[in-house]
């Protein structure tokens, strides 16, 4: 097959084109990204002198870029990863958020409609469905509740995608994630902020209380999920992908203390984000059901693999701190950047 992926130098795009090629050397798959500041080629490296690697610095939002890049390729398949992900960033700065993540989302699929691949996978996530009440979980039929700029811009960008779908017959599908986590995600994101400052016995700012309730969903898992999706999914479908355990953000970081052996004192509560979700919850009925996809890494698992990562590491940790600035709060909202 050959496989166009955007954003394939961020977390998780980049986790799913190494999984990818080491599966099947010889496929061709062609990683595009802007290469801002959470996208990097050494996240790359690993399959970057495989046969069926190619890369192509490019922004979705450039129409006579994606042209090209398409009428050259020709994939069979795109996997569309790229987005400004951070929530922080979207409430500072919406304007790029709804720039990259709607009008890029709709640049790619004009691209797609004539060069016709025969799937066309959108990856979004669970923060469209908004904050829920415990113990209700969003399925594919949820009403759509976004209340920050970057969740109204992925849902924007979903219906976008799948109105494409219903008018130019292009088969597109979208996937809803839960917070993905794992090596070599961008320290702007709750568990990577929270072990770069451990390490350091630097203070760890959680959001208000820190009861927010996430399902994490560690990004291996998550890219067998595409994988499966790319393989059976069903044009004008949306597929939950849910996780493997719902905690709340200060839970989550007591855990990374006593894995990075910290005092508990090390938590400095901080003012609360604007119009901050309070739980975010998938059914992951419809997935299971039509491909027997389950997550296989537990969180204790995940993050221990996680934060043994980030020791090995730590001139890539300093490198991704200088560039966020160092700062920032438990936010828990961990989509991959791409």
């Amino acid at each position: 097959m050959k496989l166009l992926v955007t954003g394939g130098a961020g977390f998780i795009g980049s986790a799913f084109v190494r999984r990818r090629l080491a599966s099947a050397p010889d496929q061709a798959v062609l990683t595009i990204d802007a290469l801002t500041y959470a996208g990097s080629l050494d996240n790359l490296a690993p399959v970057a002198q495989m046969p069926g690697f190619g890369f192509e610095q490019a922004d979705i939002r450039d129409a006579a870029a994606m042209r090209r890049v398409f009428r050259r390729f020709r994939p069979e398949a795109v996997v569309h990863f790229a987005a400004e992900s951070h929530v922080d960033r979207s409430i500072r700065e919406p304007g790029n958020v709804i720039a990259t993540n709607i009008q890029g989302t709709a640049t790619l699929l004009e691209a797609a409609r004539e060069a016709r691949p025969r799937l066309f996978l959108h990856v979004s996530t669970d923060e469209v469905y908004g904050s829920l009440e415990s113990p209700r979980e969003a399925d594919e039929g949820s009403p759509l509740r976004p209340s920050s700029p970057y969740s109204a811009s992925k849902a924007g960008s979903d219906l976008i995608a799948l109105a494409y779908g219903a008018t130019y017959s292009l088969p597109v599908a979208v996937t809803r994630s839960a917070n993905n986590y794992g090596p070599r995600q961008f320290p702007e994101k709750l568990i990577p902020l929270m072990i770069a400052k451990a390490l350091e016995d630097r203070p760890l700012p959680v959001y208000g209380d820190g009861r927010q309730v996430r399902d994490w969903l560690y990004v291996d898992d998550h890219c067998r999920a595409v994988e499966a999706l790319l393989a059976s999914a069903e044009a004008g479908q949306v597929y939950n992908i849910p996780g493997a355990g719902a905690l709340s953000n200060l839970e989550v970081v007591r855990r990374v203390l006593r894995l990075c052996g910290k005092p508990e004192s090390l938590i400095e509560h901080v003012r609360d984000r604007p119009a901050h979700d309070r739980r975010y919850a998938l059914s992951g009925a419809k997935l299971a059901r039509e491909t027997g996809w389950a997550p296989a890494v537990d969180f204790d698992d995940g993050l221990r693999r996680t934060v043994a990562w980030y020791r090995r590491n730590p001139r890539w940790v300093a490198r991704a701190l200088a560039a966020v600035g160092g700062d920032g709060a438990g936010s828990g909202s961990a989509r991959g950047a791409g």
